[in-house]
């Protein structure tokens, strides 16, 4: 059942740039296809590209075509999709450019604006449209990260937002949560008798969550520089993936219910003190190396100059509940690494006793349960299992995986959807499990702000690791300290 009625109309802010050609115009497109969206619902794209209404489809043409396999777009959704759209060109930062909209959103009462911008922009925007009196009761509004740079600057942008927009209109997202694998993680824990009863300090060892990109910074550098891995990654993508790994089973799937229990995990997180970001925290930069068989550059000379922004942490994380006292959870991420990974691998304890001798004993192996998010989307179990056939030395064991993979169950030449899609439905009827809450948001920043006061107080730099590899060697120190390894 919708929380909310069905909204009527989406105005995509930031239309003309790099998200919306990348992800949100073709999940939009997708959305059509597959028969979610209303029959009437409109979607309205506005930046400050001067652009006719046939220009803007061209481009949503050519975004929806780069994420289509072969290129090949069903003219029959398409003719359909097409007739949905349309383009302003308008500052809406300004209250003149904001009237600038108001042909378009005419007498509708439940538009959804979309901010495919800087969040810089977002306080500006929502003054020029209620100046310009384009804010009905029952708009919803979609932020993307990052809400602010710190704990200071997210309270200043959600009081800004919050000032026209009741929370409950508020829906801040955060795209990993789209992910069907994410969601299974959910249903995984939570729709099965077997894994919760097994979700403890008793039987897991660690989890580990490794968030690895190929790429380089590049000419992103002026955001990444202010931000680096810290803020732009670990703050928002991978404590979300802790907190549903962490959190305890909520009463029910209200969003409320669901949120609450994140909010409790990012409260029970352990400060860092000085003393532990020097052990249990690994910042880096990738220097000159080689990535996919080519010469990569150093951040430095991507940027033009030498910087102390970090592209790469490791740390330690503990959760101070009965229910995680003791399991440690490793968290890494980091840019020019030697594979594009989303990951999570939770690592059981080895059985209490063996009861097997010989090559058998050397076999055994702890279980392990390993979610990838990306690049492909899957669920392996690992078992022990008898190797088959026979020997003189007594039964050997072999670990089997045991796939709970989707796209292996559904048939491999199914599409792959944008998270966006999900997310994008959801804002339509007002379901909102999967976006973020602000204090969720903003207990997220304080404790990542405790991080950096505690890499400043110690003056922790990061540390040069060849592109290409899996960061500096502290990494692997920190890992290893604990009497564990990387899953690589």
């Amino acid at each position: 059942m919708a929380d909310m009625p069905e909204a009527e109309l989406l105005v995509l802010f930031g239309a003309a740039g790099d998200l919306a050609r990348r992800m949100l115009l073709p999940a939009l497109y997708y959305l059509d296809a597959d028969g979610f969206m209303p029959q009437a619902f409109r979607i309205v794209g506005t930046a400050r590209t001067k652009m006719t209404r046939e220009g803007f489809l061209a481009h949503t043409r050519t975004a929806v075509q780069e994420r289509t396999p072969g290129g090949e777009i069903d003219e029959q959704v398409w003719s359909r999709f097409a007739a949905r759209l349309d383009y302003v060109a308008a500052d809406a930062t300004s209250t003149q450019g904001a009237k600038a909209l108001s042909a378009v959103i005419g007498s509708t009462q439940r538009p959804i604006f979309y901010m495919a911008l800087s969040p810089s922009l977002y306080a500006p925007v929502c003054e020029a449209l209620a100046a310009a009196d384009l804010i009905p009761p029952e708009t919803r509004i979609v932020l993307e990260k990052p809400i602010g740079r710190d704990l200071e600057t997210s309270r200043g942008i959600n009081a800004a937002v919050g000032a026209h927009f009741d929370e409950d209109r508020i829906f801040r997202i955060d795209h990993y949560l789209g992910k069907e694998t994410v969601q299974n993680l959910i249903a995984l824990r939570f729709a099965n008798s077997l894994f919760e009863p097994l979700w403890n300090n008793l039987t897991i060892d660690h989890v580990q969550i490794t968030v690895a990109e190929t790429a380089e910074v590049g000419d992103r550098w002026p955001y990444y520089d202010e931000y680096g891995a810290l803020r732009d990654m670990l703050q928002n993508h991978m404590l979300q993936l802790l907190c549903l790994v962490a959190m305890e089973p909520p009463s029910d799937m209200e969003p409320d219910s669901v949120r609450n229990e994140k909010v409790k995990v990012l409260r029970s997180l352990r400060r860092f003190t000085r003393l532990d970001v020097q052990n249990n925290s690994v910042r880096g930069q990738y220097a000159a190396g080689v990535s996919g068989g080519q010469p990569a550059a150093a951040y430095a000379a991507e940027r033009g100059q030498a910087s102390s922004t970090e592209t790469f942490v490791a740390l330690r994380v503990d959760i101070d509940n009965w229910r995680w006292a003791g399991v440690p959870f490793f968290l890494r991420t980091g840019k020019r690494l030697p594979d594009r990974r989303t990951q999570i691998a939770i690592q059981f304890k080895p059985v209490p006793h063996s009861i097997f001798d010989g090559p058998a004993k050397a076999d055994l192996i702890p279980n392990r349960l390993v979610i990838d998010l990306q690049p492909k989307e899957d669920i392996e179990l690992t078992l022990m299992n008898k190797a088959p056939g026979i020997s003189y030395d007594g039964m050997r064991l072999q670990a089997l995986p045991l796939s709970l993979s989707l796209l292996k169950a559904h048939g491999g030449g199914a599409r792959s959807r944008i998270a966006y899609e999900r997310l994008i439905l959801d804002v339509i009827h007002g379901h909102r499990t999967l976006f973020v809450r602000r204090d969720e948001v903003e207990e997220a920043w304080r404790w990542v702000d405790g991080v950096a006061a505690a890499w400043a107080e110690a003056g922790q730099e990061p540390k040069p690791y060849p592109a290409g590899s899996w960061g500096p060697a502290g990494a692997f120190a920190l890992i290893e300290r604990a009497g564990r390894a990387w899953s690589e």
